[in-house]
């Protein structure tokens, strides 16, 4: 889990006070947005344990699929970002769990850079690395 922490860490900045995404969504800590108010302060420590948490609802969402962990790290902070709702009927989990080897997997991952309508190059950015973490070190067979 340390592996999908640190990526998730690498494109969400810490914020110890509640603040609007670019896609207009209330956030605090490492990109924590559930039951978020605009008053809201937490923090090192409440950011790190949502963090977890956050994280750990993800990774109960991938039970059943063999994942090498660097694919695991690449798919958790991907449906830390996107929610799990929305990995869950991704077409990407959907080739993932038929053949996690598969390369058309990586354009699945580009599908989505969009927030509030337009690209975001922070998206760009993160779904680039989130590919390559999940090719790397033996992730593509």
């Amino acid at each position: 889990m340390e592996n999908a922490l640190n990526l998730i860490k690498e494109f969400e900045g810490l914020r110890l006070e509640a603040y609007r995404c670019p896609s207009g969504v209330w956030t605090i800590g490492w990109g924590h947005t559930a039951s978020v108010r605009p008053d809201m302060k937490i923090t090192v420590a409440e950011a790190e344990r949502l963090l977890r948490a956050d994280a750990d609802i993800v990774d109960r969402a991938l039970r059943g699929v063999e994942l090498t962990p660097q694919q695991r790290a690449a798919l958790v902070s991907f449906g830390f970002n996107v929610g799990v709702d929305a990995l869950r009927r991704s077409t990407l989990l959907r080739k993932v769990r038929s053949n996690a080897s598969d390369p058309t997997i990586e354009a699945e991952f580009m599908r989505w850079i969009y927030g509030g309508g337009r690209v975001l190059q922070g998206l760009v950015r993160r779904r680039r690395r989130e590919a390559e973490v999940y090719f790397s070190e033996g992730g593509r067979q």
